[in-house]
């Protein structure tokens, strides 16, 4: 297989791609949840209700998720620098917008964009780490990455709380400005050029529009029953057109794309097919966690901005944690034990923090929980991704990273969007009965989503024991380097 590389003047040290490649992924994971503790105050000006909010959430996972695929192929086309300058400037031209907007439509339209622009980049982040680390350094080089994915979503609680009761919600957007104009900046100078000559530079468009189309018709149906009940014509009609959407994408893809956006024949590798599993799974868990936790310190225990970002930093501390143990023992455990640990790890945290009341203690009642989750997913992410990448020819590399940061987005979105709507019914319920507060019923609403969520890490628990035991003890090499770096 032909390769070609463009490299400018300056050589770079190893540690200094893998920072390249770390910043973006950390701008694109950041924002996922740096919004969460701004919410509340972000609704009040643009006139979201608590169940729109979820689509400042939603509108960037969901085109995220559509179109990661799409990015991961860009990378292996057209190559992993020009496709991450392309995904950093989408991201930050559509964050300075998400900081301009002055209506809640025009914040769902530039979170979007955002998500687009997150979906190029995100999947050359770990091609660019994959097409230059080898072997061992291959896996230390993946656990540091997830490790400061793992972090950017921690660490987007502090900062958001800190950047809207300092200043103002609109600064957990700004911020991504200079971060990422400094990895532009970086990859112009420093990153090389790989991509596969070869390789027919077409892209499946209507594959990633007919996912997103059928994905965010079905979570709209979601999200709406709230005011729309789940046997009501509307909310049938938009499940009805999600799934013909989705049919469409799976026929498209198998049938008529000449370059399909999801070639099928990637999921007969079992480790792949199994990370993805618990992937969905965990992601939307810990997705939920995020959104649920910042609304409850707020509105429930009445936390500033500021004291609410503070409350995520035992999880921050977690997640670096547990994903530093994680990545040094993959290699003598393998990728197995970590998944059923972690999985069981989750499903301990969440149901504890079904326990909480409207008035628990932070220290006694939340933080231990709180940090059993968070040290679970750093546990899980590194082992995710090496089983995801684990045996696949290095020509789908990108395709492979697409496939695991699609899986995470959507299990993420689909999550949010149903546990929003258990814990809307179930503190509708107990309202209209008359047997407590709204308050206390809020917060029985919090308690049921730890429930489920406790309940679906289980099911990943059960998922990840699928997985062959030899995976990740020593890392499989690609069978077919698509690139080399230049001498």
């Amino acid at each position: 297989m032909t390769t070609t590389t463009l490299a400018p003047a300056r050589h770079a040290p190893d540690w200094l791609i893998l920072s390249i490649a770390c910043l973006a992924q950390f701008m694109v994971v950041l924002d996922v949840s740096i919004v969460n503790v701004a919410l509340p105050r972000m609704s009040h000006d643009l006139h979201f209700t608590i169940t729109s909010a979820q689509w400042v959430v939603n509108a960037y996972v969901l085109t995220f998720a559509g179109f990661l695929l799409l990015g991961g192929r860009a990378a292996d086309y057209f190559g992993r620098r020009h496709v991450y300058l392309a995904g950093i400037a989408v991201f930050t031209v559509a964050s300075i917008g998400a900081g301009f907007a002055a209506s809640g439509s025009q914040m769902v339209a530039v979170r979007a964009l955002q998500g687009l622009g997150g979906a190029i980049l995100s999947p050359a982040t770990l091609t660019i780490i994959v097409t230059t680390f080898h072997g061992p350094r291959l896996l230390r080089a993946i656990g540091v990455w997830s490790a400061v994915a793992g972090a950017g979503g921690a660490v987007g609680g502090l900062l958001g709380g800190i950047l809207t009761g300092l200043a103002s919600w609109r600064w957990v957007f700004f911020i991504n400005v200079p971060l990422g104009v400094l990895a532009g900046v970086a990859a112009t100078m420093y990153l090389r050029e790989l991509r596969n000559k070869d390789a027919t530079a077409k892209l499946d468009v209507t594959g990633a529009v007919l996912v997103t189309g059928g994905l965010a018709a079905v979570i709209y149906a979601v999200v709406n029953t709230t005011t729309h009940p789940w046997g009501s014509s509307e909310t049938l009609e938009w499940i009805l057109g999600g799934a013909v959407l989705l049919a469409a994408f799976l026929y498209w893809e198998a049938r008529v794309a000449s370059h399909p956006l999801m070639p099928f024949r990637i999921f007969r590798s079992r480790p792949l097919s199994t990370a993805n599993g618990v992937m969905v799974l965990v992601g939307g868990a810990f997705f939920a966690m995020w959104y649920f936790l910042s609304f409850y310190f707020q509105y429930i225990l009445g936390y500033g901005p500021v004291r609410a970002g503070f409350a995520f930093m035992p999880m921050s501390v977690g997640i670096i944690a547990g994903a530093q143990i994680s990545s040094r023992l993959i290699a003598r455990v393998g990728v197995r034990p970590l998944l059923v640990v972690g999985s069981l790890l989750a499903t301990v945290g969440f149901y504890w923090l079904s326990f909480v009341q409207t008035a628990s203690g932070y220290w006694a009642s939340l933080a231990p929980p709180s940090f059993c989750c968070a040290f679970a997913m750093g546990v899980l992410f590194s082992p995710l991704a090496a089983a995801a990448t684990a045996g696949v020819d290095r020509a789908d590399a990108g395709l492979a990273s697409g496939v695991l940061n699609t899986a995470r987005q959507v299990g993420g979105s689909i999550a949010l969007a149903t546990l929003g709507t258990v814990a809307a019914d179930r503190t509708a319920a107990l309202v209209r009965a008359g047997a407590t507060g709204y308050a206390s019923a809020r917060v029985a609403g919090y308690d049921r989503v730890f429930v489920v969520s406790a309940a679906i890490t289980l099911a990943a628990f059960v998922v990840s024991l699928a997985l062959p035991r030899h995976v990740g003890r020593h890392h499989d090499e690609a069978r077919a380097p698509l690139v080399e770096p230049a001498g």
